[in-house]
């Protein structure tokens, strides 16, 4: 083999992604919310974009003719030299604007009803802005006033405050927060600032462990506060992997002693921080609507009200065929004209993937909107691909963050992609349904014999739902299914 430095020339076939693919492909995975802010972006950023807003009183046969007269009067040749680079827009705009100081400078600037439009949208917005709900670390902060406390302890008890976890715990060790070479005398003035930390509510904020937070949160006269104090000290790990005959021959409490003590200490929060989570929710706006038709076949419908309809401009169209129009004009407005059409097209293209994707997984699991979730079936993305006659990743792209409105409420589309599993009579059937059989069975079981991972394998056999035992083991931790031993029920006479 022979190394050598040297130019040569090269014939090969490459794939590569013209612009145009690549926006078609974004757009295509915008969510509806998303979608509609490129819009507005796309229509700041290019002055050839027009809105179509219905009229009203216009019958909607001949808004819909108006409109599609206007997509036919886009779709002529308008072709950009792509040879020559796209440099300077901008400043092409700004000399056109010294061409034009009246007539273009009108064109550009909005309309009172859009002015109108906007500054009520920006208020609408303002308006429903979710206030910053009040944090731990501010409600921790507002107390240390009602401690007369020096500068060095202020400041190590707001150091510690601030490195406090979501849940209201302290972790890692507490030198970790002092200097690398702090003396001891520095690490005992730390311990007294966590002492002050841990004296403020919520009852339990600034402790390592488990059980410091559960002791912190004992008060004297509360039911049964002795033997929570024991059992916690002593026993919590016992308590949590449900070994009650070992406690209850250890402390001589009877197993009903020890679940009545239990149900006090299951009152207490081992996640202090938790009370203050922003728990706020966001919602969601549906991409697509399943209804019946007349005929009781689903149909699938996107959510083109909120999308804007765009045409491109008929100013900036008269304004290319004027033969006064210079060259450099004429280049700048071909370009943005070019890039309308690209984003409308893409728009177009997305409602027409999206509703075809949708329509055939819709058609796939008619079953389960029929019957509920426990019926739905087996799917793959690729066959979605095959029957609609994209690639995968277009169909993946297509279900990406879309949501779907049905009789059964409102899913994830990706949802709606289940893997499974061969029954008995050789019927493929969902890994959600093998969960939901599961959790029956769990429920429908002796508690003074629960079923074994072993006996789950053979009651879902029963069932005719061949599943390893790996599996059933799996998905019983997913779902917060407990081992036999944790979901059995003991009696005293157990002991």
């Amino acid at each position: 083999m022979r190394l050598s430095f040297g130019q040569q020339l090269k014939m090969a076939q490459k794939q590569i992604l013209a612009p145009r693919m690549i926006q078609s492909m974004e757009i295509l995975q915008l969510p509806i919310l998303a979608l509609q802010e490129r819009i507005e972006q796309e229509m700041e950023e290019n002055p050839v974009l027009d809105l179509v807003e219905s009229d009203p009183d216009l019958p909607d046969e001949q808004f819909e003719a108006e409109k599609a007269d206007a997509k036919a009067e886009t779709e002529k040749e308008l072709v950009v030299d792509e040879s020559k680079d796209n440099q300077d827009d901008f400043e092409r705009l700004d000399r056109m604007n010294e061409e034009w100081p009246e007539t273009f400078e009108e064109r550009r600037q909005p309309s009172s009803n859009r002015i109108e439009q906007d500054a009520l949208r920006r208020h609408d917005a303002m308006a429903n802005m979710v206030s910053r709900p009040q944090t731990l670390q501010d409600h921790l902060h507002n107390q240390i006033g009602w401690f007369d406390l020096e500068e060095e302890m202020r400041l190590l008890v707001d150091r510690i405050i601030y490195n406090l976890n979501d849940d209201g715990r302290l972790a890692g060790q507490l030198c970790d927060l002092l200097e690398a070479d702090a003396p001891p005398e520095r690490l005992a003035l730390a311990e007294e600032a966590l002492a002050i930390v841990q004296r403020l509510d919520p009852a339990g904020v600034g402790t390592r462990t488990d059980q410091e937070c559960l002791l912190l949160q004992l008060e004297p006269g509360m039911p049964l506060e002795q033997e929570m104090r024991k059992l916690i000290e002593n026993h919590l790990e016992d308590l949590a992997a449900n070994r009650l005959p070992l406690i209850s021959k250890k402390t001589g409490y009877s197993i009903e002693q020890i679940h009545t003590i239990w149900d006090e200490l299951k009152k207490l929060n081992p996640h202090p921080g938790s009370l203050f989570r922003d728990t706020h929710v966001p919602a969601v706006t549906p991409d697509v609507f399943v209804e019946r038709d007349d005929e009781g076949i689903y149909v699938v419908r996107l959510e083109d009200e909120k999308t804007p309809t765009l045409n491109i401009s008929p100013y900036y169209r008269k304004l290319l065929s004027n033969p006064e129009t210079n060259e450099e004009t004429r280049e700048y407005i071909k370009r943005k004209i070019n890039a309308a059409q690209w984003l409308i097209d893409s728009i177009q293209q997305r409602q027409s993937t999206l509703t075809r994707v949708s329509q055939a997984i819709v058609d796939h699991q008619t079953e389960f909107l029929d019957k509920g979730p426990e019926a739905i079936e087996p799917l793959k993305m690729q066959q979605i691909a095959d029957k609609v006659g994209v690639h995968v990743t277009t169909v993946s792209r297509a279900v990406d963050d879309k949501w779907i409105q049905t009789a059964r409420g409102l899913f994830p589309l990706k949802k709606l992609f289940v893997g499974g599993t061969v029954s008995s009579d050789g019927k493929e059937v969902a890994y959600d349904a093998v969960r939901i059989k599961l959790q029956e069975i769990v429920d429908g079981e002796d508690k003074q014999k629960p079923f074994s991972d072993d006996e789950l394998v053979r009651q879902l056999d029963r069932e005719g739902l061949k599943v390893a035992r790996r599996t059933v083991t799996k998905y019983r931790k997913s779902m917060g299914i407990g081992s036999s031993r944790q979901r059995r029920e003991w009696r005293d006479d157990d002991t």
